[in-house]
């Protein structure tokens, strides 16, 4: 209950824009999730079909032959792939948000700033909250993205390659 008031509080202080970064984050997480899951439990399997239906093949020497493996590991790697630019969309996305976050947080201190002349000190810094909090809440997201990222990037690099390497030898 009383994390649940403290997250009120925060996104009350960050303006309407921290839950447009909020709802962002989650589906940025939930595509990340989504691709380590297909690492950890279904890539195996994907490629283990692939190499077997490259194996069944009679002919591996001929240019047709070499089309198929082209097609093979282009499958393969495109299903690597699914949801990655995406995932590269939302993190270059959070960021944008925060600089949105602080552009109507400073609308909001000029108007107070118009209103009062300046003389409500509450109503600034609560202007200035919304300017800041959302900037910061995009960046953390967007951090947090880019890590997995450029993980995710190098992991389907490596999986499809092993790939490659593994038709090479059978």
């Amino acid at each position: 209950m009383i994390g649940m008031t403290a997250l009120q509080e925060f996104l009350a202080r960050g303006g309407p824009v921290l839950l447009v970064i909020m709802g962002a984050t989650f589906i940025l997480w939930a595509l990340i999730l989504e691709r380590l899951f297909y690492f950890r439990f279904a890539h195996k399997a994907v490629a283990d079909e692939a190499l077997s239906e490259w194996r069944s093949r009679s002919d591996r020497k001929s240019t047709f032959a070499h089309w198929v493996k082209d097609k093979i590991v282009s499958e393969v790697r495109q299903k690597a792939e699914a949801n990655v630019s995406l995932t590269k969309a939302m993190v270059a996305l959070a960021p944008l948000l925060g600089l949105l976050g602080t552009v109507t947080g400073m609308v909001t201190v000029f108007d107070n700033m118009a209103i009062t002349d300046g003389a409500d000190a509450k109503a600034l810094s609560r202007g200035v909250s919304q300017a800041t909090i959302p900037t910061m809440a995009g960046m953390v997201a967007s951090i947090s993205g880019i890590l997995f990222t450029s993980g995710m990037d190098r992991k389907i690099q490596r999986l499809v390659q092993k790939l490659e390497d593994s038709m090479e030898i059978g």
